[in-house]
């Protein structure tokens, strides 16, 4: 936790390999991959045209209840955030011919002024193979540390998320970021956890999102994450 919580303040983000098996890798493509087959791409260049998103993501499968709750996310979480809440989830899938997402921060829709401690913590776990072809993460690494409205320019260094199917990836809401367009024939899977601070309001209404006879079976510490 300590290595990791280091890594995310210093540039704002970490990845880390290996933390799903194969097995878990697969349960939860499987499971997401029934959802998807009735999922409709974005509405808008942001969310893709050729990207499928899984919104209200803890109505509609089991597949991230032990992710959300993981014990080197819970640890990060503690230290950087102290008091969290899940604000945003939802497993993302990068179509072929998709386009690169514009470079924004997430922690953008809170008007609150910098400089200041981190508002969100994001975790993206890697259900396939993330290369720079199919559409790894872009991020600017140190961004997070920037103040007033400087936005990457020509100059700034833009690195891609490779990462190996497994592994998880925490990132700041206020390190500048973006999907990568997917240049291959097969679509890219993810899931993305996003955490807010306690004191402010959820991006997407849990309390809404997640039906009560499905709240009623969950686990006490994801009820408390949900709020």
């Amino acid at each position: 936790v300590d290595e990791v919580t280091a890594r995310v303040e210093s540039d704002g983000y970490a990845i880390i390999e290996g933390v799903l098996s194969a097995d878990e890798v697969a349960a939860k493509k499987a499971d997401l991959h029934r959802i998807l087959e009735t999922t409709r791409t974005g509405r808008n260049d942001f969310e893709g045209f050729a990207t499928q998103r899984i919104y209200a993501l803890f109505a509609k499968t089991r597949a991230f209840d032990d992710a959300a709750t993981h014990p080197l996310v819970l640890g990060v979480l503690d230290s950087i955030l102290g008091s969290y809440q899940l604000s945003a989830p939802q497993a993302i899938q990068i179509g072929p011919g998709e386009t690169a997402q514009n470079l924004h921060r997430d922690d953008g829709v809170y008007p609150v002024a910098r400089p200041r401690p981190e508002l969100v913590v994001n975790t993206m776990w890697a259900l396939d193979d993330f290369t720079e072809a199919n559409g790894a993460t872009h991020v600017v690494p140190g961004s997070h540390k920037w103040a007033g409205d400087r936005r990457p320019g020509p100059g700034d260094e833009v690195l891609r998320a490779v990462m190996p199917a497994g592994s998880l990836m925490f990132f700041v809401g206020s390190v500048f970021h973006g999907g990568g367009a997917n240049l291959t024939d097969r679509p890219r899977l993810g899931g993305v956890l996003e955490y807010v601070a306690g004191w402010l309001r959820q991006q997407e209404n849990q309390y809404l999102a997640v039906p009560h006879e499905i709240v009623l079976s969950l686990p006490q510490r994801l009820l408390d994450l949900l709020g």
